[in-house]
């Protein structure tokens, strides 16, 4: 059997590129710089096209589809810049924000929040979507890390590495629609819980949902140096 790489090629944004069989939209999309915007995506964990802020077109369908999870094929025309495309993912946006508690000024990951940056590139303005402001729980009994429910956009990102990378399985999601929340094991207090306390999930967050106890009032960056650990990871794998 031939070890020989099956090449595709694809036109991308009226851009015509290779790819190798097997890859998705986004992959391909980034090896030639095209710029795809993605809340629930990070490299070096697995993808499951929760968000939906990626979606693209594909000639020939009349379906938006998340470029994360879709794999590419032979002469695929995709497009991932649209007035109908930037519609949809400033909807996406509004719903994120109204769904949940999301006022940056008091939140402890104003200025490093990407759901943030995220509105700020996509000319998100306003919402005009009625504010659900569900009052949820705060879980502070972890000695070092607390999850806020209220700032969490189900990225699942917090599942995916505890899962993938540190191989724990400590998150799960329970519950559905708006009832919808992250739990730590069979549902128990994260502190009471058989996490690690690796901090893998809070580096990985992208809101304020989970963040580390000392950092409340300073400056709340997530680690840089962590996403290329990430990648690290999934080459072992």
């Amino acid at each position: 059997m031939s070890d020989a790489v099956e090449v595709k090629t694809l036109i991308i944004d009226e851009q015509e590129v290779s790819a190798r069989r097997g890859q998705t939209i986004l992959e391909v999309a980034r090896e030639n710089d095209i710029d795809i915007p993605t809340l629930c995506h990070l490299d070096g964990l697995g993808d499951v096209g929760a968000c939906r802020i990626c979606l693209v077109e594909i000639k020939g369908s009349n379906k938006l589809l998340p470029a994360c999870v879709t794999a590419i094929y032979e002469g695929m025309e995709v497009t991932t810049k649209s007035e109908r495309l930037q519609r949809y993912r400033k909807n996406i946006l509004e719903l994120l924000f109204a769904e949940r508690n999301h006022t940056c000024a008091v939140c402890v990951s104003n200025g490093h929040c990407e759901l943030q940056t995220m509105a700020q590139e996509q000319g998100l303005t306003h919402i005009r979507l009625p504010y659900r402001n569900p009052e949820l729980a705060v879980d502070a009994s972890n000695e070092r890390f607390t999850l806020d429910h209220n700032r969490c956009i189900l990225c699942t990102r917090c599942i995916r590495v505890c899962s993938e990378i540190e191989g724990a399985h400590i998150w799960d999601l329970m519950g559905r629609g708006e009832d919808c929340i992250i739990i730590s094991d069979l549902h128990e207090e994260w502190g009471e819980s058989a996490c690690t306390r690796c901090g893998k999930c809070v580096q990985v967050c992208p809101t304020g949902a989970l963040f580390e106890k000392n950092k409340v009032g300073t400056a709340h960056p997530k680690n840089p140096d962590f996403l290329p650990y990430l990648n690290l990871m999934r080459e072992a794998r």
